[in-house]
C-alpha cells in the first residue's frame, strides 16, 4: 500500500454516478483520495490516476481515454465499466488506459485494482461471470424507477439525442440488443415513442450534468 493516498480524478458526465462512486470509495480514503470531480472547475490537481466511469460516454470519436492519457496531470489511466468487449478493451488499451475495471468488483477490490494500477501494472479485471451485477454504493439516474444500469445507459444516450446505430457503437452492443433494451425501458418508464422518452429523460435527470472531459483538453 502506498504511503500516502492515491490522488484520484472521477470522470462521467452525470453527477448521480460520481457521488455513487465517491462513495464507494469513501470508507478507503486512507487508501485512495478523491480529488477532482466537479466539471464546472478549472482542472487545478495533479492525480495518480484518472479514473474514467463510463456511464453514457457518447464521445462518436471514442477518444476520451487518449485525451486523458495525452494529459500530464494524470499519470495514470484507469475505466470502470460494465463494457467487456474485446474491441472495447483493445481500444482502450491502445488509447493509453493503464486499468479496465469491471463494475462487479467491491469497494474493497476496486481500491486494490487501483493501487495495483498505481504501481505501474497493466490491469484488466473482468465481471465474475455474465449477468452477475455487484452495485453496491453505485447509482445512476433512474436507478428508483426501476431501470437496470444498462437501460438507464441507454436512455441517458437517447436523451443525449444519439440514434440506435449511434447507441449500439458506443456500447459495442448490437443493434438488436439495443433496440430489446428500448423496449424494455418504454415499458418501465410507460412511454410509446423516442420524442416521450426524451422528455421523461430530461424530466428525471438523464440530461448530462456537463461534459468534463472538456475540462482535460488543452491542459497540461
Amino acid at each position: 500500500m502506498p504511503a500516502e493516498p492515491i490522488r484520484v480524478a472521477l470522470i462521467d458526465d452525470y453527477d448521480l454516478v460520481l457521488r455513487g462512486l465517491r462513495g464507494m470509495l469513501l470508507p478507503y480514503q486512507d487508501r485512495v483520495a478523491v480529488v477532482e470531480m466537479d466539471a464546472n472547475q478549472p482542472l487545478s490537481q495533479t492525480v495518480d490516476i484518472a479514473l474514467l466511469d463510463s456511464f453514457a460516454q457518447a464521445d462518436p470519436a471514442h477518444d476520451i481515454v487518449s485525451v486523458l492519457a495525452k494529459n500530464n496531470r494524470a499519470h495514470r489511466v484507469a475505466i470502470y465499466t460494465w463494457n467487456f468487449h474485446p474491441d472495447a478493451i483493445a481500444q482502450a488499451k491502445q488509447q493509453g488506459a493503464d486499468g479496465y475495471l469491471s463494475k462487479t468488483l467491491t469497494a474493497g477490490e476496486l481500491v486494490d485494482a487501483l493501487e495495483a494500477v498505481h504501481a505501474g501494472e497493466s490491469v484488466v479485471i473482468a465481471p465474475r461471470s455474465a449477468g452477475v451485477h455487484q452495485t453496491g454504493g453505485q447509482d445512476w439516474p433512474g436507478r428508483h424507477e426501476g431501470l437496470t444500469d444498462r437501460e438507464a445507459e441507454i436512455l441517458a444516450l437517447i436523451t443525449q439525442g444519439l440514434s440506435n446505430a449511434q447507441i449500439a457503437s458506443v456500447t459495442y452492443l448490437s443493434p438488436n440488443t439495443v433496440k430489446s433494451y428500448i423496449r424494455t425501458l418504454y415499458r418501465k418508464i410507460d412511454v410509446t415513442s423516442r420524442t416521450k422518452a426524451v422528455i421523461w429523460g430530461v424530466r428525471h435527470g438523464f440530461t448530462p450534468d456537463g461534459h468534463r472531459v472538456d475540462t482535460w483538453r488543452g491542459r497540461s
